[in-house]
C-alpha cells in the first residue's frame, strides 16, 4: 500500500529539521508504508540530533548540510556556496576549481582543511594525522547526501585538530528496488566538463552503491587544467535487523597544471596569466574500510570501523618565487631541472565505539566510549631532480632523492562522555581523552649530519571537556569547553637547510575551545548565535639562535601561543508568498579578533616580539547573505559574500614585498546567482559565480604551491542537468 500525502511547503521545515536523525534511525526502526512527500525542501542547513548511532552531540556546536537542498555549485565544489550557512568558514582558492576543499573555521589554517579530523561515511581521510594531516583525498560532491560539521569541541570523541570534526556523507543505496541509476553531466566556462554516474540497489540483505566520477577543466588561469577521476564502491549487508556489517573502498586521482604564482605587480596587469608552464601537482588516494555495526540490546549499541588512507602526494615544479622567471638557459638551450617530490601515505585507523543507554537516580543518561588506534608510516622524498622537460613526468636524472625519510606514528587514544540529564530541560556532558604514543622521524638528508637528524615526539597527555544544553519552547541554549592538540607534523621537525636545527623537545600544539550559544526555531525563523574562545598554544615556528662558537643558526621550535575570539551569527527567515512559493532570506556573519600572546619569531638573524600582533588569514569579518525564492519546480538563490582584509604573515606586513609573497591581501566581495529547475525527473542546475568577475585573492601562501599571490576564479557559469531512474 501506498500513501500519496501532500503537505503544505510551510510544514516542510519541520520534516527537514528531523532529516538527519530520520537517515539513522530509519534502518532499526520497524518497517512503515512507503509514503511519498510531494514539495520543497526549505532549509538546507540543520543541526545534529542530541545522539544517533554510537555518536552523542548534545551541547555541541553543529551543522548538517543537506546538498540535495542547495542550489550551490557542487561540481567545481565552490566553497563559499557549499558552506554559505556555516558562519565564519574561511575559503581559501589554491588548487583549481574543484580539486579541493581548503577551509577553516574559527581562524585555524584553511590548508587542505588540515585543522579538522576530516572523514567520509567515519573513516579518517586525512593523510596522515600526526605527520601530514592535509586532506588530499577529493570526493565529488554530486556523490555526497550531507555534510557533518562539529566545531571544536568534538575533540574529546574525534581526537586531534582544533577545528573539530568534517564527516562527507555519501548517499545511500536505493533501498525500493534491485538497481536504480543516477547521472549529472555538468558543462560550464574554461573547458569545464564533468560526469558523474551512480548505481544504487537493494538485493535481499544486500544493499549496494558505486559511482564514477570524471571532471575535465583548462582552467581559469594560463596553465591550469585539471584531469580528474573517482571511483567508489560500497556493500552494505544486514545479517540481522541488529547486525551490519559494511565494506567501502574508494578512490580520487587527479593532475593539476600549477600556474605559479604572482607578484602584486603582475596580478594588476593580468590575474590569468602565468609563471610557471612545467609544475604539475598529483594525489592519487585510496580509502578502504570495514565496519561492523552491532545493537547488542536494548539501549547499548557498538561499532567498530577500520579503515585506511593509502596512496602519492606527487609534484615536479620550478619552485622559486614569483619573481624568478622560468625560462631556458642560453648556454644549455634547455630549462633548469624540476624538483621531484613523492610522499607515500600508509595510515591505518582502527575505531571501537559503544553507546549505553542507563539512568543515574531516575536521571536518563547516555555513555559513549571507545579506544582509536593509529599506525601510520609517512614515507617522505623529496629533492629529487627531475628532468628539463615540460611535461608531467616523476622520473629522476640522479636516483638519489636530497631528503628520504620516514615518519613512523602509533598512537593509543580512550575516549568517553556521558550526557546526564539532570531536569527534563537541563543536561550536562562531562567528557575525557586520554592519548598515548609517539612519532619517529629518521633517514638521510644530503645537507645534514645523520646523526643529527632522528627526532622522536611523545604524544602523551588527558584531555577534559564538558558540555551543557538547557531546552527553551523554541531553542536552546548550549555551552562547551574542551581541550584539544594538533600534533607536531613532519614539516615542522625537518631542518629546511644545513643552518637549521630542530628541537629535540618539541611540544605538540595544545589548548582549549570554549563556545556559547542560542540556537532555534519558530514558524517562520531559525537561528543559531554564539561566541566562541580558542586558545592555541605551542605554535610552531623559527627563531634565531647562536651556538657556543656564536655562529648563526636557526632554530625549529614552538614560538608561542595565540588566542581568538568570536561571534557566530546564523539566522535565516521564510515567508509564504503563495500556497506555491515562499521566500527565504538569511545571513551568517562570523567576526574574529585573533591575535599572537607571549610570542616571537625570527626576522634576520635576531627574535621579534609579535604579542599582539593579528594572525594571519584571520579576517575581522567574513559575512555571506542571501536570498531565496522557491517553488515546488525549482529555486533560485542570490548570496552575496564578504571577506575582511588579512595579513600574510606574523609581522603584518602592509606593503607587499617584490615576490607578492608579503603584505596585505585585501577584502573582497563577491556576487553568486544559483538555480536549480524541476522537470519532471529531471534537475537541471545553472550556477553563475562570481557575477560582477571580481578579480581578487584570498591568500598569500609561503610554501606549495609557491610564494606568492594566487589569483581566484572571475567570472564563470556552470549547467548541470541530473536524473535519477
Amino acid at each position: 500500500m501506498v500513501q500519496i500525502i501532500k503537505i503544505s511547503i510551510l510544514s516542510l521545515p519541520i520534516l527537514v529539521a528531523c532529516s538527519a536523525i530520520a537517515q539513522e534511525d530509519t534502518l532499526r526502526s520497524r518497517k512503515l508504508n512507503e509514503v511519498e512527500i510531494r514539495g520543497s525542501r526549505l532549509y538546507d542547513i540543520n543541526r545534529l540530533p542530541e545522539s544517533s548511532g554510537t555518536h552523542l552531540w548534545s551541547g555541541k556546536k553543529s551543522e548538517v548540510i543537506s546538498l540535495s537542498g542547495t542550489n550551490a555549485n557542487i561540481a567545481e565544489k565552490t566553497g563559499r556556496q557549499i558552506f554559505a550557512k556555516v558562519p565564519g568558514v574561511f575559503v581559501y582558492d589554491m588548487d583549481g576549481s574543484g580539486n579541493q576543499m581548503n577551509i577553516s573555521t574559527r581562524g585555524l589554517d584553511p590548508h587542505r582543511g588540515w585543522e579538522f579530523n576530516i572523514r567520509r561515511n567515519g573513516s579518517i581521510t586525512n593523510s596522515d594525522m600526526y605527520g601530514y594531516p592535509a586532506s588530499h583525498y577529493s570526493i565529488p560532491m554530486e556523490a555526497v547526501d550531507r555534510i557533518e560539521l562539529v566545531r571544536g569541541t568534538g575533540s574529546l570523541q574525534y581526537g586531534a585538530q582544533f577545528g573539530g570534526m568534517l564527516n562527507y556523507v555519501t548517499k545511500a543505496p536505493d533501498s525500493t528496488q534491485a538497481f536504480s541509476l543516477e547521472s549529472i553531466t555538468s558543462s560550464g566556462s574554461y573547458g569545464l566538463v564533468s560526469s558523474y554516474i551512480a548505481a544504487s540497489g537493494t538485493i535481499g540483505k544486500l544493499q549496494y552503491a558505486t559511482y564514477y566520477s570524471k571532471r575535465v577543466s583548462a582552467g581559469y588561469r594560463t596553465n591550469s587544467e585539471t584531469q580528474y577521476d573517482a571511483q567508489s564502491v560500497q556493500l552494505i549487508y544486514s545479517l540481522t535487523d541488529k547486525l551490519k556489517f559494511t565494506t567501502e573502498l574508494s578512490r580520487s586521482n587527479y593532475i593539476y597544471h600549477i600556474p605559479g604564482p604572482l607578484t602584486d605587480v603582475q596580478f594588476a596587469q593580468d590575474p590569468r596569466q602565468s609563471t610557471r608552464t612545467r609544475n604539475y601537482f598529483n594525489p592519487e588516494i585510496y580509502v578502504p574500510s570495514f565496519s561492523v555495526d552491532w545493537k547488542i540490546g536494548k539501549g547499548t549499541h557498538v561499532t567498530w570501523l577500520t579503515s585506511a588512507v593509502l596512496g602519492y602526494r606527487n609534484s615536479v615544479m620550478f619552485d622559486k618565487p614569483a619573481d624568478v622567471q622560468d625560462t631556458i638557459d642560453p648556454a644549455t638551450n634547455r630549462y633548469a631541472a624540476r624538483q621531484v617530490d613523492i610522499d607515500n601515505f600508509n595510515s591505518y585507523t582502527s575505531e571501537l565505539r559503544l553507546l549505553h543507554e542507563y539512568s543515574i537516580s531516575k536521571m536518563p543518561a547516555k555513555l559513549v566510549a571507545g579506544v582509536q588506534y593509529f599506525n601510520n608510516d609517512l614515507h617522505r622524498r623529496q629533492q629529487g631532480k627531475g628532468t628539463t622537460g615540460t611535461d608531467f613526468d616523476l622520473s629522476l636524472t640522479d636516483p638519489v632523492f636530497g631528503r628520504n625519510m620516514h615518519l613512523k606514528s602509533t598512537n593509543v587514544a580512550l575516549f568517553a562522555e556521558n550526557k546526564i540529564e539532570l531536569t527534563d530541560k537541563l543536561s550536562i556532558t562531562p567528557g575525557i581523552r586520554y592519548e598515548s604514543g609517539q612519532s619517529r622521524m629518521t633517514g638521510v638528508i644530503s645537507y645534514y649530519d645523520a646523526h643529527d637528524l632522528p627526532n622522536t615526539i611523545v604524544h602523551k597527555f588527558p584531555l577534559l571537556g564538558v558540555n551543557t544544553q538547557y531546552s527553551l519552547k523554541y531553542g536552546s541554549i548550549y555551552t562547551g569547553w574542551s581541550q584539544a592538540y594538533r600534533p607536531v607534523i613532519f614539516k615542522d621537525i625537518i631542518p629546511a637547510s644545513a643552518y637549521e636545527q630542530a628541537d629535540k623537545n618539541l611540544k605538540d600544539a595544545s589548548g582549549y575551545n570554549l563556545e556559547a550559544g542560542f540556537r532555534g526555531n519558530s514558524t517562520y525563523w531559525r537561528w543559531d548565535v554564539g561566541v566562541f574562545h580558542i586558545q592555541y598554544n605551542n605554535r610552531l615556528g623559527t627563531q634565531a639562535m647562536r651556538d657556543a662558537m656564536n655562529q648563526f643558526y636557526l632554530y625549529r621550535t614552538n614560538i608561542g601561543n595565540s588566542a581568538t575570539t568570536g561571534v557566530e551569527i546564523y539566522t535565516e527567515y521564510v515567508a509564504p508568498l503563495h500556497k506555491r512559493l515562499a521566500f527565504s532570506v538569511f545571513t551568517s556573519t562570523a567576526l574574529f579578533n585573533g591575535r599572537y600572546t607571549q610570542a616571537q619569531i625570527r626576522v634576520a638573524e635576531n627574535n621579534v616580539n609579535i604579542s599582539g600582533n593579528k594572525l594571519e588569514s584571520v579576517p575581522n569579518v567574513i559575512t555571506r547573505n542571501g536570498v531565496t525564492l522557491r517553488s515546488a519546480s525549482g529555486s533560485v538563490s542570490l548570496l552575496y559574500s564578504y571577506v575582511g582584509d588579512t595579513f600574510a604573515d606574523a609581522l603584518n606586513t602592509v606593503s607587499p614585498s617584490a615576490n607578492g609573497a608579503m603584505g596585505l591581501v585585501p577584502a573582497y566581495r563577491l556576487l553568486d546567482l544559483n538555480s536549480t529547475f524541476l522537470i519532471r525527473n529531471v534537475t537541471v542546475r545553472v550556477n553563475i559565480n562570481n557575477l560582477t568577475n571580481r578579480q581578487y585573492f584570498t591568500k598569500r601562501p609561503s610554501f606549495y604551491p609557491g610564494p606568492g599571490i594566487w589569483p581566484s576564479d572571475g567570472r564563470s557559469v556552470v549547467v548541470s542537468v541530473g536524473f535519477k531512474v
